[in-house]
Formats: structure tokens, C-alpha cells, sequence
């Protein structure tokens, strides 16, 4: 966790201890369920490292359950903010409208992506410092060499940084198997092209211990049990 450093809004106090998103605190604070030294919160409030904060947890629990997705986004859907004629996930999902992809996934790109209306989720998730892998599958437009996949995997310069180490293992002549711990805008892309390769098609199979299996493009399946403990767990959840 974040170390927390005195005074500290409420708001990004129960944030760092993952008691909600600041958003979600935000509306906890004005729904009047939390309180710093027995004394109600209120917005902009600060906290102090021997100020006592409590949550009524039954409430908060009334409020709001926090469900999670495994959404197999296809080719030509956008993540978010689609303009003109494009369509967004929320919009062809058929999923509760407070529910929200984590992450990005471009637009000609397509597979996994995890759906959820706990805001914890996206910084615990997409932060590289957490480094939680995520695994692609990618194939190429020409037949791959084998020094490609080394300087893949031991990090490739692009014009703004240079990409952490990963995994990259060939599966055929034209397609290999990436595991990142990253995820740069179009990054598994930009990698490709510095080194004179062009993505014909890529698809993501893995987030963290989370599996794409056989879920059908378009489909998407709750997280529950076992497999959901465990993701959350990971995050620190």
C-alpha cells in the first residue's frame, strides 16, 4: 500500500486503505456514514495518523455490492469514449450501467477485459509498480526470428521510454505468446514496429490469475468464488 503521509483527506485516506475509490468517498462522506473521532465527515475534511475514521459498514454495504466481469471485447469495439459511429463496451455489453471496463484494450485489438463497479480496482490493477501480468497472444505479418523474440523480451526503446523486461515465446512461424507487466498505450504494437514487424492480430488471454477459456466474443461471465478470492486477494482487496 501507498505509505500515508499526515494530514490526508478523508477522501484519499479510506481510498489508501481500500475502504472505497475517492470517488465512492466522496458520496459515502455525503451520505453522512463516515466519521473521524465519532464526529460526522465532512467533504475536504483532513486526517491526522491518531485520528480514529470509521465506516458504517452496514450501510456502506447497502449502498453499493461490488460485482466483477470477464468481458471478451471484439475486434472494432471501443474501451471507451467512442466518437461518431463507434461503440463502446457499456454500450453493447448489456451490463448494469455502473459497471466500467478497467483498462484499455484498442480498438482493432480484442479478447480480455475485466468489467467491474469497484473503483479500488483500477489503480491496484493498471499501476506498473503492482506489476500484475497480463498475456497476449500476437501474430505477425512475417515469419519471426528468434533474436526478435530476445530483444522483445529484454526490453525494446520507444520514443518515450523503454518497455520493463516480459516474456515472449513463440508458438509458430508468425505468432508468439507476450506476458507484460505493463501496458503502455499500444505498446505490444509500438514493440513490434520499432523492431520491423507489423501486428496483424492481437488478443489478450490472461489478466493476472483471470482467463479468457472459452468465453465467446461479445460474452462475458461474473467472477465468483475461488477465482474472484484470488484476484482480489492479489490486489490487496
Amino acid at each position: 500500500m501507498e505509505k500515508i503521509i499526515y494530514p490526508i483527506r478523508i477522501n484519499r485516506y479510506l481510498a489508501l486503505n481500500n475502504l472505497c475509490s475517492r470517488r465512492e468517498a466522496d458520496d459515502l462522506i455525503a451520505k453522512k456514514i463516515v466519521r473521524i473521532n465519532g464526529k460526522i465527515a465532512q467533504l475536504g475534511d483532513k486526517v491526522n495518523e491518531d485520528d480514529r475514521v470509521e465506516v458504517d459498514e452496514k450501510k456502506k454495504n447497502t449502498l453499493k455490492i461490488y460485482r466483477y466481469f470477464a468481458y471478451n471485447k471484439p475486434r472494432g469495439i471501443i474501451t471507451h469514449s467512442p466518437q461518431g459511429n463507434e461503440k463502446s463496451i457499456q454500450q453493447i455489453a448489456g451490463l448494469p450501467a455502473d459497471i466500467f471496463p478497467v483498462g484499455r484494450l484498442d480498438k482493432n485489438s480484442h479478447g480480455l477485459i475485466l468489467l467491474t463497479n469497484d473503483g479500488r480496482v483500477t489503480d491496484k490493477l493498471l499501476n506498473p509498480e503492482y506489476e500484475h501480468e497480463k498475456e497476449y497472444i500476437v501474430r505477425v505479418n512475417k515469419i519471426l526470428k528468434n533474436i526478435f523474440l530476445k530483444v522483445f523480451a529484454n526490453g525494446i526503446q520507444l520514443e518515450d521510454f523503454k518497455t520493463k523486461k516480459c516474456q515472449a515465446e513463440k508458438i509458430d512461424d508468425f505468432s508468439f505468446r507476450a506476458v507484460l507487466t505493463e501496458g503502455k498505450k499500444h505498446q505490444i504494437r509500438r514493440m513490434c514496429t520499432v523492431e520491423g514487424y507489423e501486428v496483424d492480430d492481437l488478443k489478450r488471454i490472461r489478466v493476472m490469475n483471470i482467463e479468457l477459456k472459452n468465453l465467446k466474443v461479445g460474452q462475458y461471465r461474473e467472477l465468483k468464488g475461488r477465482e474472484l478470492d484470488e484476484f482480489l486477494g492479489e490486489l490487496g482487496l
